[in-house]
């Protein structure tokens, strides 16, 4: 196991060659200006809550990568609005 810290809340995570991606902040983050987005690997993206600085990142690597985007029911519904088809919806736990 493999793992990058990307900055603020993002890392990516690789286990036997499957990457993990997790709430990719890059572009925005200043402290992160030295990393190329186009070289961020994903096969998964998983985005932990809707707020920008967790998610900006998301459609330009899930495009690029084709990465799954694992996350609550409605932001993987937002994100097939927006024509990324490849999500994979979950629901809160609850009793």
């Amino acid at each position: 196991m493999k793992v990058t810290y990307y900055g603020h809340s993002c890392m990516g995570v690789n286990v036997n060659g499957v990457d993990l991606l997790f709430d990719p902040f890059i572009t925005p983050n200043e402290l992160a200006k030295h990393i190329d987005i186009n070289s961020v690997p994903a096969d998964y993206i998983l985005v932990s809550h809707g707020h920008e600085d967790h998610l900006a990142d998301v459609q330009t690597i899930a495009e690029r990568t084709g990465a799954k985007i694992v996350s609550n029911f409605e932001i993987v519904s937002w994100f097939a609005e927006k024509g990324l088809q490849n999500g994979h919806p979950m629901n809160h736990g609850g009793n």
